[in-house]
């Protein structure tokens, strides 16, 4: 059994961190973070020139109908880079069309998102910050036609940018997943200040906010695939921020001078280093067999998902605490470039579910299967 990528994979790989290297350099991750939005329609546009952003969606609608092991390889690049936007939101939002929306919505929608002119997100979190999709509280009412809604989402990623929203609402019959597109009436967007400056995120009020066009049906089962190609995605960021901090870690190992002697050559280094290395190649393994299994409808692909973003979760806090311990007084400072990753791992732990949300999830489905 060959576990290694592909050699097309590999030259997916090869050509994503040039391109990354090339468009989205550390000086300009720092100009988008201290932008309103951290987003850059140029860099977006050449993002979907390379047909990124219909990555997963099927040819049929524009895409490149790639895989979710693929899909990861790019996510690794983009962590590697800490690239600014809403490229994962968009991709939660694209998977979450393809599964639950009509032809029509899906061939309105995932074309223009394979074409890079539409940039979208869902709108899920409210006051209680559940992951589960169960706690939503949003009602719903019929109106004519169509839904009214009113009341709040919190934490929604990318909202001031995003040209479609799908906000998940209760209606009668359960959750559903109403489409509100930019310039909607009654749609108020307020910044919410986070620890990453490279990813914002929103407070979004909905003020008797008419919409036509809900995704009713097999909602739980969209959310809960969509969901978990968003927590592949976001492990695979995580993956490529662990192995940015690890080469850079030990570069300065190597270079950093103390009491005559490379820092590296000190034990307690060398057991901090080792250490990252272990979480980043366990890292690895969990994420890409989560896409691999997801991919292929395994029957354990929900415990592969969950096992990849709990670890990934802690992993990628853990080698940021290691490297800043490596490097010392530098590593808290402004000015080098270790706290945007370390801030992307934090706040990457808190998306779609911490360690301990997914734990139990876990939990969850290995009672299940025993019952």
């Amino acid at each position: 059994m060959d576990f290694d990528l592909s050699k097309p994979q590999r030259l997916l790989q090869d050509s994503a961190r040039t391109f990354f290297s090339r468009e989205c350099a550390p000086e300009r991750v720092r100009e988008l973070m201290a932008s309103d939005t951290a987003h850059d329609d140029n860099l977006w546009r050449a993002i979907a020139d390379q047909g990124w952003t219909g990555l997963i969606i099927p040819e049929q609608y524009g895409g490149l109908g790639l895989g979710l092991v693929e899909m990861a390889v790019i996510a690794e690049e983009m962590g590697r880079a800490c690239l600014p936007g809403a490229f994962v939101s968009t991709l939660w939002a694209s998977a979450l069309i393809e599964k639950a929306g009509s032809e029509e919505q899906k061939a309105k929608w995932l074309d223009g998102i394979s074409a890079g002119d539409v940039k979208a997100t869902v709108a899920l979190l409210e006051a209680s910050a559940d992951w589960n999709p169960a706690a939503v509280q949003l009602k719903a009412e019929r109106d004519g036609e169509g839904f009214r809604i009113h009341g709040r989402k919190e934490f929604v990623n990318d909202a001031a940018v995003a040209d479609l929203m799908l906000v998940v609402a209760r209606g009668e019959k359960g959750l559903m997943v109403l489409p509100v597109e930019k310039g909607t009436d009654g749609v108020k967007v307020t910044p919410t200040p986070s620890i990453d400056a490279t990813r914002k995120i929103y407070q979004v009020d909905f003020d008797n906010v008419y919409v036509e066009g809900a995704m009713a049906s097999g909602i739980n089962a969209a959310l809960e695939y969509s969901m978990g190609v968003a927590a592949i995605a976001l492990s695979a960021e995580m993956l490529g921020g662990m192995q940015w901090t690890l080469d850079t870690t030990v570069e300065y190992a190597k270079t950093r001078q103390q009491f005559g002697a490379p820092i590296g050559s000190y034990q307690a280094v060398q057991h901090h280093c080792a250490d990252m290395l272990l979480y980043t190649e366990s890292s690895r393994s969990a994420v890409y067999y989560a896409a691999w299994a997801l991919t292929e409808h395994d029957p354990l692909s929900r415990n592969a998902v969950s096992i990849a973003k709990a670890y990934c979760s802690d992993a990628g806090r853990e080698v940021g605490n290691l490297g800043i311990q490596c490097h010392g007084g530098i590593g808290f400072t402004w000015e080098h470039n270790l706290h945007l990753f370390y801030k992307r791992a934090k706040a990457n732990e808190l998306m779609m579910g911490d360690a301990t949300f997914h734990r139990e999830k876990l939990a969850q489905l290995v009672i299940d299967a025993k019952d």
